[in-house]
């Protein structure tokens, strides 16, 4: 099991754990190498946390796209979790990633990123 930390991720499970803005919060380090490992080891899982929310709730950290770069893939990305619950991500469709992080993003930005993940979800692979 494996547990790191993200600024955001965006609706297809991308994760942005280095740069807020222009403020650069950490480097690439060894999160990738965390996340696949925890998720091949045997029963094992890796875990993505964070708060749902930034700046005293004005931001949601489930994003419609990263504001910075892509520390790790969405295809490498297994659990992410918030204080609203936990998506599991691995294996899915992006239309069901769409709709499992959309879930546990705060209640309230779930419509404004329900619109968004609408031309997501019509992909629906």
């Amino acid at each position: 099991m494996t547990i790191n930390s993200a600024l955001e991720v965006d609706l297809t499970g991308q994760v942005n754990a280095e740069q807020s803005g222009s403020a650069y919060m950490g480097g690439t380090g060894g999160q990738v190498d965390f996340v696949r490992a925890g998720a091949r080891s045997p029963g094992g899982h890796s875990i993505i946390a964070l708060p749902a929310t930034a700046k005293g709730n004005e931001l949601s950290r489930i994003t419609i796209g990263l504001s910075g770069p892509v520390t790790t893939a969405r295809s490498e990305v297994d659990v992410i979790v918030t204080e609203f619950g936990a998506a599991e991500l691995r294996g899915q469709t992006l239309a069901e990633r769409t709709r499992r992080l959309i879930a546990i993003a705060h209640p309230d930005f779930r419509e404004e990123l329900q619109r968004a993940s609408h031309i997501i979800q019509q992909r629906g692979f």
